[in-house]
C-alpha cells in the first residue's frame, strides 16, 4: 500500500526550480503529419521526480499563455467584451 504524503516542495516554481537542476529530457520527434515536435521525458524512478514535473508543467503553462497571447492578444486566454 502507497503512503501518500502533503508537504510543500522545497522550490515551489518552475523558475525557482530551473533547468540545471531537473533532470528532463527532451527529444524531437515527427508528428503523424510529419511536423517536428518537442518531446519532455521524466524518469518515474527519479529521486527528483516532483521537481522534474513541476518544472515540465511550468514549461507547458508558459507555451500556453505565449499562444493564447499570440491568438487572442491576452495571456490568460479571456479575451473583455466591449
Amino acid at each position: 500500500m502507497a503512503r501518500i504524503v502533503i508537504t510543500k516542495l522545497e522550490d515551489n516554481t518552475a523558475r525557482k526550480i530551473g533547468s540545471k537542476r531537473a533532470s528532463v529530457e527532451t527529444k524531437r520527434v515527427r508528428n503523424g503529419d510529419g511536423s517536428l515536435s518537442r518531446l519532455s521525458v521524466i524518469e518515474a524512478e527519479s529521486e527528483s521526480f516532483d521537481r522534474d514535473l513541476t518544472y515540465v508543467f511550468g514549461r507547458n503553462v508558459a507555451r500556453a499563455r505565449r499562444e493564447n497571447k499570440r491568438v487572442t492578444g491576452s495571456a490568460d486566454g479571456v479575451v473583455a467584451r466591449d
